[in-house]
């Protein structure tokens, strides 16, 4: 059974995380200076959150969209959505998983590798963020 219940599930705990990092001054420089845009398409529940470095606004790095967009991705990457949890919690390697098939990417894959030195903080916030908004069946998957 998946974790997340629904489409809206997933924007409200990693579009909302996602958010939170676009403000974040020791991730956030990193991913603005890639001017990537980054697609995650995930399935079980089906959601889309799109990261665009080559916009930011209100004190954030870049923009957080859910659903869909018109914006074409640089990079594609598709999975379930307890993929990407496992993935913010530091428990799943990005290389592994692409190779697994449990992660598909379609676009330059060496410039996403480049910004994981970038996103290790995020592995830390986003298992306290789980903590604060009471989700601890998350953090156990």
């Amino acid at each position: 059974m998946a974790l997340f219940k629904d489409e809206e599930d997933v924007y409200a705990v990693l579009g909302t995380f996602f958010r939170n990092a676009s403000r974040d001054e020791t991730m956030g420089p990193a991913i603005q200076k890639s001017g990537l845009i980054i697609q995650f398409e995930y399935s079980d529940p089906a959601s889309i959150l799109t990261i665009d470095a080559t916009e930011a606004a209100d004190g954030a790095y870049f923009a957080v969209i859910e659903g869909r967009t018109e914006k074409k991705p640089d990079v594609h990457m598709t999975m379930k959505a307890d993929i990407a949890n496992q993935f913010w919690l530091g428990k799943l390697n990005l290389l592994a998983a692409l190779s697994r098939r449990q992660m598909v990417a379609k676009g330059p894959i060496p410039k996403i590798v480049k910004l994981l030195p970038a996103i290790q903080p995020a592995y830390k916030m986003y298992q306290e963020y789980l903590q604060k908004i009471g989700r601890s069946e998350l953090l156990g998957y």
